[in-house]
């Protein structure tokens, strides 16, 4: 898609969160500094209601409750119904039974158009032997593009595994972005970070792969152009939150740097 950001920042697109508590804030910024609109609402009573006024619908199970589970499935019904597409931040997948029940409970029960994890938490839920210490990801044995690509075949959906390099895949189409700095993975909430963007860019293009594809090219470039100006994990997360803001398509599309196959 031509000129993402200035997209997303014309039309304000309404980003529904259901999101963990530890990054709530953060992902309320990153979401604002890209130009859409974030809009947190959790409990079960409102949370399909506000889906329906959205654009994007922003699911991540890292702090999960049933009652958390169950507005996620209400939520995504009511994206479904409007055909607007659910993004699930699968945190933790793999690190206990609960966690992995629930989120096999969530793409079961509605239609996920985007579904995001770090390698292990991807892994876990292609079915592969892996497992997530805490909400870090571990080493896998196999292929991660041939994972990405298969569970996306077998899901109908767009597959998003994040890391040094970031896989991203439909099953008919792959990309791997290698945007990005080591700085992001020392503070706590880049990956939920990364989710919110997802949504972003996806409300704005129906094109799943592609605008995944964008929005963690976006994101690192933002993470890179942070890290020149950064003392340290602190000063970090201040400036990516500037260097967002201030990001052009122009200079975006001069940094991007992924490969297609």
């Amino acid at each position: 898609m031509q000129e993402p950001l200035k997209k997303i920042k014309e039309t304000r697109p309404l980003i529904h969160h259901i999101t963990n508590w530890v990054t709530i804030y953060d992902c309320a910024n990153i979401t604002r500094t890209f130009g859409a609109l974030p809009v947190m609402a959790h409990a079960p009573e409102e949370c399909a209601d506000m889906t329906r006024i959205s654009s994007a619908l922003v699911l991540n199970i890292g702090t999960l409750t049933n009652e958390l589970i169950d507005a996620m499935i209400f939520s995504a019904k009511a994206a479904n119904e409007k055909k607007i597409p659910v993004v699930l931040d699968a945190v933790g997948v793999g690190a206990t039974k609960f966690r992995d029940y629930m989120a096999a409970k969530i793409i079961d029960s509605v239609h996920v158009d985007i579904i995001k994890g770090n390698y292990s938490e991807i892994a876990k839920l292609a079915g592969e032997k892996a497992q997530t210490k805490g909400v870090e990801a571990t080493s896998i044995n196999a292929d991660p593009r041939l994972i990405a690509r298969e569970l996306a075949t077998s899901k109908s959906c767009t597959i998003v595994m994040t890391g040094k390099e970031d896989i991203i895949s439909n099953g008919k189409k792959t990309f791997v972005v290698k945007n990005g700095h080591e700085l992001m993975g020392s503070i706590v909430g880049t990956g939920c970070m990364a989710a919110s963007v997802i949504g972003s860019f996806a409300a704005v293009n129906p094109d799943h792969c592609d605008a995944s594809k964008d929005a963690l090219c976006y994101f690192g470039i933002a993470g890179e152009l942070a890290a020149e100006v950064s003392r340290g994990p602190g000063s970090f997360k201040v400036n990516l939150y500037d260097e967002a803001f201030g990001l052009s398509d122009e200079k975006a599309e001069k940094m991007m740097n992924f490969e297609a196959y």
